[in-house]
């Protein structure tokens, strides 16, 4: 793999074809290092109202900014068409042509965040660092090892809240504890927000501020262990009809309701503060998904052990965990049309409609007992919009582990879901042709006896009654 750390010293012998002289090549080997501040992207992969680059422009000047494709992550990453990867080297490309046209580059890594970062000190002679807040607990550690690295050269790391309006520890309950229920963090959400907080960061007025340098090389997918995808990301913006009419279209997940935003919320390619502007003016409803991801990122914030139970009785029930049954829900195949249709938009497009998303993680944990860390691993590996505080909070919600989350005895019925919320078919057609002929998927689970033995399993579970088993009820149509 080229190293991009070389790149200049390579050119310099490509040149122009003829050897280079030994006192040339001293000379080069002795020159000052370029004097530069470098903006790191991580989520925030836009030139426009970007908080911690607009700070970067406006407070330091000749600025290079950074992306590091963290073999951390990638490595843990099994499938290497995976269309997160792909998104973001998208993402990358249009960073990079912006750049170009300003005389400017991107220089994009690859490798451990803590080695690119040492290479990068032997290589630049960097001022400051600027980035924006991430605050999921691998990014917590890896910033505070390349932050001891910096501050161990005299260079400081500077980091700007940019992903959300409210962050951390700043909505809390009025005796100083976080908030567990979302009604009345969002009352004080509402009490604490004033509209310059959704003011934009006008970086892209600042450009001219980058530091001057030819194109630097962008490596390929390929290069970095990956593979082009079939990706076809949801368009950036929507129209003010669809935000006034959101309200009312945003359960139906056969027609085009949502904003279909979240894929660019995760990695910034928008601003949340737009989102919240234009929420303001047209759709509050919309405005309170916003919050209930704010909600959801302090819970992880104060409670980063996500992989238990946020209820710790809900770690005693009784999974039945069946392997051969969480195959089927994830190939789309459990006989129920709605689950059905929802596992196949996943696994084909990297998304899922929100309504849709609560049925079939109501089943997965509900009809089949299986347990809900189960399902949340495989969203994580799935969802091209996958954000860990949203992904862990949905699905223990859906179990009613979570806070704030759905009682144990909420049972979605998936054939009501499909007849109230996808009367027409629409949605199902798209997704199970196959629908009402004979080659269709007889019912995995009868949705009464599944719902009893649910309701039995988890009440002896909550009560410290034992386990439970499943023989007294016939599951099977």
């Amino acid at each position: 793999m080229q190293q991009h750390g070389n790149v200049p010293l390579q050119r310099s012998f490509r040149g122009s074809g003829s050897p280079l002289r030994v006192p040339d090549l001293l000379a080069q080997l002795v020159a000052p290092k370029p004097r530069i501040s470098i903006h790191w992207f991580r989520r925030d992969l836009r030139l426009e109202d970007n908080h911690g680059l607009y700070r970067a422009f406006r407070d330091h000047g000749d600025v290079l900014p950074l992306f590091i494709f963290d073999t951390e992550i990638l490595d843990k990453l099994e499938d290497k068409a995976d269309r997160r990867v792909d998104f973001i080297h998208r993402a990358l490309r249009t960073v990079q042509a912006e750049l170009a046209k300003r005389g400017s580059s991107l220089l994009v890594e690859h490798g451990k965040p803590i080695e690119v970062w040492k290479r990068l000190l032997d290589r630049f002679d960097i001022t400051v660092v600027t980035t924006n807040h991430d605050h999921e607990p691998y990014a917590i550690e890896r910033d505070a090892a390349v932050g001891e690295l910096l501050a161990a050269r005299g260079i400081p790391f500077r980091t700007f809240k940019d992903i959300s309006i409210f962050e951390r520890g700043e909505v809390m309950k009025d005796d100083g504890g976080p908030y567990t229920v979302y009604t009345p963090y969002m009352r004080k959400w509402w009490a604490l927000f004033t509209p310059v907080m959704s003011a934009p960061h006008p970086s892209e007025g600042l450009l001219n501020h980058l530091w001057k340098t030819e194109p630097l090389p962008m490596p390929s997918l390929e290069q970095i262990g990956f593979l082009p995808t079939d990706l076809q990301p949801p368009p950036i913006g929507f129209s003010e009809e669809l935000l006034s009419n959101y309200e009312h279209t945003r359960d139906t997940p056969g027609i085009n309701g949502t904003s279909r935003m979240s894929t660019h919320l995760r990695f910034g390619t928008v601003s949340v503060r737009e989102l919240v502007r234009r929420s303001l003016e047209s759709s509050p409803k919309y405005l309170n998904e916003l919050i209930w991801r704010e909600f959801y990122m302090q819970i992880l914030w104060h409670f980063p052990n996500a992989q238990n139970a946020f209820k710790p009785a809900y770690d005693r029930i009784d999974w039945r965990n069946d392997e051969k049954e969480f195959s089927l829900w994830c190939e789309g195949c459990t006989g129920y049309p709605l689950v059905d249709a929802g596992m196949r938009e996943l696994a084909a497009t990297g998304l899922m409609h929100n309504r849709v998303r609560m049925v079939v993680a109501s089943f997965l944990t509900k009809h089949l007992l299986i347990d809900w860390r189960w399902g949340e691993a495989w969203f994580a590996a799935k969802l091209l919009d996958f954000e860990l505080s949203s992904n862990n909070g949905g699905w223990q919600w859906a179990s009613g582990s979570g806070c704030d989350a759905a009682p144990y005895f909420r049972v979605f019925n998936p054939r009501l879901q499909q007849e109230r919320f996808d009367p027409q078919l629409n949605y199902v057609k798209r997704w199970v042709p196959e629908y009402g002929s004979a080659n269709y998927a007889r019912p995995m689970v009868v949705h009464e006896a599944a719902r009893e033995r649910v309701l039995r399993v988890f009440k002896e579970a909550l009560s410290g009654a034992g386990k439970a088993g499943d023989k007294q009820t016939n599951l099977f149509a």
